[in-house]
């Protein structure tokens, strides 16, 4: 069994983060990007859209295949 890894998700609406943080939790995409909005819409914005960038750069690009045993 491969290990999971976090990666930024081709099922992007900006740049893949929430997708990506949705798919290794298996989760809805949807609700991932609803409860991130809100994070940071309650928190002043500016930490919420601060991580989002930090988490763009760091986060490695995923890929449209999965990878076969």
């Amino acid at each position: 069994m491969a290990a999971k890894k976090l990666t930024r998700s081709t099922n992007k609406v900006l740049a893949g983060v929430c997708g990506g943080i949705a798919e290794y939790f298996e989760i809805d995409p949807t609700l991932v990007r609803v409860a991130y909005a809100a994070l940071s819409i309650f928190s002043a914005g500016f930490p919420g859209i601060l991580l989002y960038i930090v988490m763009w750069i760091l986060m490695p690009e995923g890929s449209d295949f999965e990878q076969l045993d």
